[in-house]
């Protein structure tokens, strides 16, 4: 074979080595790379600093989780959606009481009279709370309970019990025990030690108010589908109290290291700060165990007594734990995080975007990876929802107003208060159910049909309200025949 010949025949044979090799290496470096992102994953992080429980200051945290610190840092930001938020370049968010003047005649007696804003991101919520018209007022300690990061405030005024600790703040201003948390050190809004394990990072509740209430509700009798961990403790010895850390999945705990302060409670000098959830979750639940309870004098209980009518009223705080416990959702086993703290990718690893916000605002995350439609589709679906409920919303407003004007009618006419007390107390119905969805933060979303149920019958509460006052006359003459 000449030299010719046996030239073209290798060059094919060359080829096809430089392809193998480039192959191989090509394999080798995705090998590589595959190891490295499962080494990645396997470690997420690397502890640079210390954290403990007195650990606060969410920046120190930030050093070994800086991810999930660059995210939350991010709830600084203004942010508003159509029906919530804040959004403005102001200092503080716009009033509701001045957008919505029915909100301030319904709360007259009480501080939100005086200031209700809008929402604001969690880096705010201590700031915000310092800051309020409302402390014009005489406030009780426990308003602290969700404000900031109590732990250590509790340990030092329990004696390193803190459930003793926190029973006690109900009885101290809030000014002493905001004065306390910062002499200890930890003037901090809600921070990464009060939902995470300072050792495994596992998440947690932290809140003694929450973990009585959850209590409470797994001790009762109410249906809780979407909460199996409680179904299961019940039909198990009960021996001991349900624990949320240790007998909730990981998907309840999702939603309970929201619900440990995204709820409805009583908060002020009376008594220790509590979540009624002893007969369950739901409007007329939580207004059936506030109804069963007394103050020491024996009266009733009531949040503030109308400055009008004189009605014992029931206030609402927050209830978005609860409304959305109602819904689809919970039933079908979304979580809080699922939405407002969607997942999400940086590198290889995964982790919860600690922005916590609307999910309007991130709805390709917080939406799309379960409903497969387009992001105006589901923006368009939430509008509507939202906007039939606000309608709601009006209308009862409207209808409570008529109501107050009625009783006050019936007053300057001579009626006394035996004679409008069932006025009186519809009024105290009507405004509950009211308050119960315009506190909540999600315009009904959370459980749109449950939501226009309770609006739609404090709408007809209060209308029964108004023909209570405006019969008393018919009453009177009856009784003289």
């Amino acid at each position: 074979m000449s030299d010719d010949t046996a030239k073209p025949r290798l060059v094919p044979f060359a080829i096809l080595l430089v392809v193998v090799a480039l192959a191989t290496a090509g394999v080798t470096a995705l090998l590589l790379n595959i190891s490295e992102r499962k080494a990645e994953e396997r470690t997420p992080f690397v502890r640079l600093v210390e954290v403990d429980e007195d650990t606060t200051d969410p920046e120190v945290w930030g050093t070994n989780w800086p991810r999930q610190y660059d995210t939350y840092k991010l709830t600084a930001l203004p942010t508003r959606t159509r029906f919530g938020g804040h959004g403005g370049s102001e200092a503080l968010p716009e009033q509701k009481i001045e957008r919505d003047p029915w909100l301030e005649r319904m709360f007259r007696g009480y501080a939100f009279s005086i200031d209700y804003r809008d929402r604001r991101g969690h880096a705010y919520m201590l700031q915000d709370q310092e800051e309020t018209e409302r402390l014009k007022v005489p406030q009780s300690g426990s308003c602290i309970h969700c404000h900031a990061s109590v732990l250590p405030l509790y340990r030092e005024l329990g004696d390193g019990d803190v459930m003793a600790g926190f029973e006690g703040t109900y009885a101290m201003s809030y000014q002493e025990a905001n004065a306390k948390l910062h002499e200890l050190g930890h003037g901090q809004p809600v921070s990464c030690v009060d939902c995470h394990d300072p050792e495994s990072m596992a998440i947690r509740v932290t809140r003694p108010g929450f973990i009585q209430g959850i209590q409470r509700l797994a001790e009762g009798d109410a249906e809780v589908p979407h909460l199996p961990s409680i179904e299961r403790w019940r039909d198990g010895p009960r021996d001991r109290p349900y624990d949320p850390n240790t007998d909730a999945t990981r998907n309840e705990m999702r939603s309970y290291v929201c619900g440990q302060c995204h709820v409805e409670y009583y908060c002020s000098d009376k008594f220790t700060l509590t979540y009624p959830w002893g007969h369950g979750m739901d409007a007329e639940a939580t207004e059936k165990f506030w109804n069963e309870v007394e103050f020491e004098d024996g009266e009733r209980f009531y949040d503030y007594k109308h400055k009008e009518t004189g009605a014992p009223i029931l206030k609402a705080q927050h209830p978005e734990f609860e409304l959305w416990s109602q819904g689809i959702h919970a039933r079908s086993g979304v979580s809080c995080s699922d939405c407002h703290m969607p997942y999400m990718r940086d590198g290889a690893t995964k982790v919860s975007d600690h922005w916590v916000r609307s999910p309007l605002l991130n709805v390709e995350r917080a939406c799309l990876t379960c409903h497969h439609f387009s992001a105006e589709e589901m923006l368009e679906r939430v509008d509507q929802i939202q906007t039939r409920n606000f309608e709601l919303l009006q209308n009862a407003g409207a209808a409570l107003m008529d109501l107050i004007d009625a009783i006050n009618a019936a007053r300057e006419a001579g009626a006394t208060d035996a004679q409008i007390a069932p006025a009186l107390e519809l009024q105290r119905q009507a405004q509950w159910r009211l308050d119960y969805i315009a506190a909540e933060n999600s315009m009904g979303f959370h459980a749109p049909q449950e939501a226009a149920r309770v609006l739609g019958r404090a709408s007809d509460l209060a209308r029964q309200g108004q023909v209570a006052a405006l019969e008393w006359r018919k009453t009177v003459e009856t009784a003289q025949r």
